[in-house]
């Protein structure tokens, strides 16, 4: 394969390795070089195969390029391979909704390390930087709930304790009263004990000896450093006085002999094994959110064809098909309605827990539960575009991300097993020349202990896996944040800015009053404004249009139609020029009887509503009162907000009189009238320069400008229509509630992360005194590395067991 003098290429993959740290293997002469096992191990099953194919890959880079991707695991360093390759024949098959995936073996789905994300390899196996067991970077809901790594991890761990107990027994008895080495000489004692400890050491050990070596190799030095160094150390003694008794110094003679440390090298691996399981199966709990959301997709749909209905899986739908919903029935695909009324249950993605009605024309969202009628819908979104599958990704992707409290804790690693091991070496001088008798065995006892209580998977599991639990809470109630870093800026979040329409209230408004001059009659002048207001996408607009509906009234056809950039538009109408918008642009145009309907819209305004001006042929001939609802759970989200200490300012379009009915009715702190999208974003810019922390609730769409300037922006939504990758924070049902939510949920996130690093950084800094022998002087008391294996193992774990608390967070 390609070599440079400094490194050479992984035939399988395409990584560049550096000869002397990489997996070695020969074909026909020649030497290959391998990121990782399981590229040699595809190797050596066709090596001919794989390189053929590697030939050919080299030949088509050769006109495409190179690109990167860090996809083996095989190194921390940067690598480069085919993009999107990751060692594997079997990628991730483009269109199919993640629920969907065609099913992959262990041995062919992608995983990666959670504590550090960059890493990926193909199939299980473990972190070259922390040595941790990776874990599926998709979650496969075919995949069965115990991995093969969890099953091996538990059989090795039966094993382990099953030859640890005779041994413990064997060594321990004496404490309680057991003396059975009385009945036997020290040699078969010393033997029996070689016996049992063996295989639990070099079996059911193997996988931490090999992380522990590659540790060493790569010097990437982690927690099975120090699990390898202790259990060898005390393996080896007790072999060397097992079959060399004579080489060992007085110095570490107990009662008149040299001890055995057989029991505590068994008990230190079998310890360390129940840790990786219950680690492991507590992680396999932080992907239950994501698990949850998967199952919301029913397996099949049922498609309405020429010849009849049929049923297909989800995979098979595609965009345009005509699919029948049952009452009782989810949703498959997002989709129309075609026919049909019903209600739908959307609770599941959205947190509202009401019905929403669906009837002729109305979206409907894949995973939601259809209730009382049946509906025929035609399917808008499949596959990976659904609102679904995208928010699985979205999740996914949060909780792989880093947030920034965590380049405390890199830091911290880096030095971390290196300090350890100065201090097992400290702590062995310590006894060896200060200690009683015996000197050397107090010293070996305690330099075991170091390095075996120390956990710096305890450090770099505290951000992660809080933040994986907490993503897939704030999922569950329809906040969907991007990224880490957004949990840890929006805890610090002191102002919150929101709009009106749509946020505060209901965001369908309806024309609620018409006030007519001159001698026009409502009719009329409806008729005329519903037939420019038909070609607006305005919210105001389609109430004019929907009260038009409503009155039974035949819109005819507008002409030379032109909307006029934050003041309203202008249109022709059976030969009559008509103006509608702000009472400002009225004026501007030179409009007749402005002033007078002004006063006349004052009264509507100061109840909340909005007002429009409709003017024909040059003179004002109605106005429009038009009242947007607010939503009943306004006022309870704002409470919490104030509860939560946040100041909350409302930015708007609408009229002074108005904007300030609504603020006053809802107890908001401060709030803004007449305030265009590019003003919402200078008053944004505004509050950051004085030193205020922002969070920008608005569509997503006209606010974009001051939503992208906030620390903070979140994107209200309503099914569908959301722009889930828009801003830091996606509220599925566009409910202010979520706002509260999200604050919440970051505070809570945020205060977890803490109390695992506090812990973390406690249990190592007591841990590690304590099992070089502080305690000894005042107690007499000397750890016990059995004890010391036992903490170590169980720090992990509780860290993880404290970030699960997040699941029954309430927000």
């Amino acid at each position: 394969m390609p070599t440079t003098q400094n490194t050479a290429t992984d035939p399988a993959c395409g990584m560049q390795v550096t000869p002397g740290e990489a997996l070695q293997s020969s074909h026909e002469g020649k030497h290959y070089y391998f990121c990782s096992e399981s590229c040699q191990e595809k190797f050596e099953a066709d090596p001919a195969g794989v390189i053929a194919a590697r030939a050919k890959k080299e030949e088509e880079k050769g006109s495409k390029g190179d690109g990167e991707h860090s996809c083996c695991g095989g190194s921390s360093n940067k690598a480069t391979a085919e993009p999107s390759s990751c060692c594997s024949p079997n990628s991730q098959t483009p269109g199919l909704p993640l629920s969907q995936t065609p099913p992959l073996s262990d041995s062919q789905s992608i995983y990666t390390c959670p504590m550090h994300p960059e890493i990926e390899q193909v199939g299980p196996g473990d972190c070259p930087i922390c040595g941790m067991d990776l874990e599926p970077k998709v979650v496969d809901m075919a995949a069965e709930e115990d991995g093969e790594q969890y099953a091996d991890m538990k059989r090795r761990f039966w094993v382990g304790v099953v030859l640890s107990v005779p041994l413990l027994i064997l060594a321990m008895g004496p404490m309680v009263g057991l003396r059975l080495a009385e009945l036997m000489s020290d040699s078969v004692f010393g033997w029996l004990q070689l016996a049992l400890a063996t295989p639990v050491v070099f079996w059911c050990g193997w996988p931490l000896l090999v992380r522990g070596a590659k540790s060493f190799r790569s010097m990437n030095l982690n927690m099975f450093s120090l699990i390898a160094l202790g259990t060898l150390a005390a393996f080896g003694f007790s072999l060397v006085v097992v079959l060399f008794p004579s080489l060992i110094p007085e110095a570490f003679f107990e009662n008149g002999k040299p001890p055995l440390y057989f029991e505590a090298a068994a008990a230190i691996i079998t310890l360390v094994l129940l840790g990786q399981v219950l680690e492991l199966r507590a992680r396999q709990q932080t992907s239950g959110a994501i698990r949850e959301l998967m199952q919301l997709a029913p397996d099949i749909a049922h498609r309405i064809t020429d010849d009849g209905e049929e049923d297909v899986s989800l995979d098979a739908v595609v965009k345009g098909d005509r699919l029948r919903v049952r009452p009782g029935e989810k949703v498959p695909v997002d989709g129309r309605v075609l026919s049909g009324s019903s209600r739908v249950d959307e609770s599941m993605l959205t947190g509202e827990p009401v019905p929403v009605a669906k009837e002729e024309g109305d979206e409907v969202t894949g995973g939601t539960l259809n209730q009382t009628g049946a509906l025929v819908v035609e399917a808008v979104s499949v596959g990976n575009e659904s609102v679904l599958s995208r928010i699985v990704q979205m999740v996914a992707d949060a909780q792989r991300s880093r947030a920034p409290i965590q380049k405390l804790v890199d830091v911290v690693a880096r030095y971390f097993v290196p300090a350890v091991i100065a201090c097992s070496i400290l702590a062995f001088i310590g006894w060896a020349v200060f200690g009683p008798e015996p000197k050397l065995a107090h010293a070996f006892v305690a330099a075991v202990a170091v390095l075996i209580i120390a956990c710096p998977c305890a450090l770099g599991l505290a951000t992660p896996m809080s933040v994986m639990v907490g993503v897939g809470r704030g999922a569950k109630e329809g906040v969907l944040i991007k990224n880490a870093e957004v949990l840890e800026v929006m805890e610090k979040v002191d102002t919150i800015v929101v709009d009106k329409t749509g946020t505060l209230t209901q965001g369908r408004p309806e024309v609620t009053s018409i006030e007519t001059f001159s001698d026009w009659q409502q009719a009329d002048v409806l008729t005329l404004a519903a037939a420019v207001e038909g070609q607006s996408e305005h919210p105001l607009a389609q109430a004019v249009v929907r009260r038009a509906k409503a009155d039974g009234l035949t819109v005819p056809p507008s002409h030379d139609f032109e909307s006029i950039t934050g003041g309203g538009v202008k249109a022709k109408v059976d030969q009559h020029n008509l103006l509608i918008g702000k009472a400002d642009l009225l004026a501007q145009e030179g409009v007749e009887g402005v002033e007078q309907a002004k006063a006349r819209a004052v009264e509507h305004q100061e109840s909340g509503s909005t007002a429009i001006f409709i003017a024909v042929d040059g003179n004002v001939a109605a106005v429009f009162a038009i009242a947007d609802p607010i939503k009943e759970s306004t006022p309870a989200a704002l409470k919490t907000l104030h509860e939560l200490g946040l100041k909350v300012v409302m930015l708007t379009g609408d009229a002074q009189a108005t904007a300030q009915a609504v603020a006053t009715k809802l107890g908001i702190d401060e709030f803004h009238a007449g305030v265009s999208p590019q003003e919402k974003h200078e008053f944004v810019a505004k509050l950051k320069k004085e030193g205020h922390i922002v969070a920008m609730a608005g569509d997503g769409i006209n606010d974009a400008p001051a939503l992208a300037e906030a620390n903070v922006g979140i994107a209200m939504g309503t099914g569908t229509g959301v722009a889930i990758e828009s801003a830091g924070v996606t509220l599925v049902g566009g409910d202010l509630r979520g706002v509260a939510a999200a604050g919440n949920l970051s505070r809570k996130t945020m205060r977890n992360i803490r109390q695992n690093l506090f812990f973390a950084f406690i249990y190592n800094a007591l841990g590690i005194p304590v099992a070089a022998g502080l305690l000894y002087p005042l107690f007499g008391v000397l750890l016990s590395p059995m004890i010391a294996a036992a903490a170590m193992s169980f720090s992990s774990v509780s860290v993880i067991g404290n970030a699960l608390r997040l699941r029954a967070a309430k927000l």
